[in-house]
């Protein structure tokens, strides 16, 4: 097995950025533990110029698609730590042979074999 203390530490620090990233387009949803949710523009301003609001929705829709792909890869990153911590990391969850060590450096979140990859 590859050094699982130097590959945790490239998880952490790619939710570090992650977490980061996305508090840059969205919020955390107080409602949901571990959501998020794009934030959205205040539309409220009778007097807006319909640009300027036509402006802010579009941002607002880039945003939700960044906030999708953001929150999907730090769910990916935060499940490869839990298998850490439940001495399950490194093994393929479809064949439960060992993770290649070049994949898991390429993608310390990958849960498969390169024989199983996705996509």
């Amino acid at each position: 097995m590859e050094n699982i203390s130097e590959l945790k530490t490239m998880l952490l620090a790619e939710k570090t950025r992650l977490e980061g990233a996305l508090s840059g387009v969205g919020h955390k949803n107080p409602e949901i533990k571990g959501d998020w949710e794009a934030s959205a523009p205040d539309l409220n301003n009778p007097a807006a110029d319909p640009n300027d609001v036509a402006d802010s929705i579009e941002t607002f829709e880039e945003n939700a698609a960044v906030e999708v792909e953001l929150e999907a890869r730090l769910m990916e990153v935060d499940a490869a730590l839990a298998r850490i911590e439940s001495n399950t990391y490194g093994i393929c969850r479809i064949c439960g042979s060992a993770i290649e060590g070049a994949r898991l450096h390429a993608n310390p979140a990958a849960p498969t074999c390169i024989a199983h990859r996705e996509g």
